[in-house]
């Protein structure tokens, strides 16, 4: 059972990267490209939107939008793409694990932007 689950963790990150890779490919639709780049920037990110020590919540996006986020990717990028992408992200991981440091910078800054929300938000109620 455990390497059933790590086989296909192994799968979904191939897919990620190749989902990646197909955001910037020229024969991308652009609607296509612009969900395919927030789903796989999520996916890359080693920060998540909602943090895992979150009871219930921090596995959600794990477990379920990430997965989700990427079977709706892959049905809008053109067949013939995603296979040329996906053998690219063969040999990208045949290299070495690769990571998405932008990514991770969008994450923060949506991070202190919430935080910075709430905040403000706070102060307005308290001195209401």
């Amino acid at each position: 059972m455990q390497q059933s689950w790590r086989e296909r963790i192994r799968a979904l990150k191939h897919e990620t990267l190749a989902l990646y890779l197909a955001a910037r490919h020229p024969g991308t639709p652009w609607y296509a490209k612009v969900f395919v780049a927030v789903v796989a920037a999520y996916a890359l990110s080693p920060i998540d939107l909602i943090p895992d020590f979150v009871p219930v919540l921090g596995y959600v996006d794990d477990l379920l939008l990430v997965p989700l986020g990427i079977a709706l990717a892959v049905r809008l990028v053109p067949a013939e793409i995603m296979e040329d992408c996906r053998a690219r992200a063969g040999e990208a991981f045949a290299n070495g694990r690769p990571v998405s440091t932008a990514a991770a910078v969008v994450i923060v800054l949506l991070w202190v932007g919430a935080l910075l929300l709430t905040g403000f938000i706070v102060a307005r109620f308290a001195h209401a």
